[in-house]
């Protein structure tokens, strides 16, 4: 099921070990810009992880920010995926 993004949203925080999530509208492709205290070494991670959570949850265009403080993966996931819904204004 493919899912729009209508409305900007946001999830997370900019306290260490977390990220904040921005996402916005975008008709075309899935603009992605990571900003990270730890992309030298967990950029591409970072990177796959936003990109297959999207694919998931069937997102297939949108602006999206992250700036991450050295979250886990599995903070990444969840961060993506609470913006996602409140951007979809949909549940999951």
């Amino acid at each position: 099921m493919e899912r729009k993004i209508v409305t900007e949203a946001r999830a997370g925080s900019y306290e260490s070990n977390d990220l904040l999530v921005s996402i916005k509208p975008n008709d075309e492709k899935i603009n992605l810009e990571i900003r990270s205290v730890v992309s030298d070494m967990f950029y591409n991670s970072i990177e796959k992880t936003v990109l297959e959570e999207l694919e998931e949850l069937g997102v297939k265009s949108c602006n999206i920010s992250i700036d991450d403080r050295g979250a886990l993966p599995f903070a990444i996931k969840a961060r993506v995926r609470t913006a996602v819904m409140r951007g979809a204004q949909n549940e999951l």
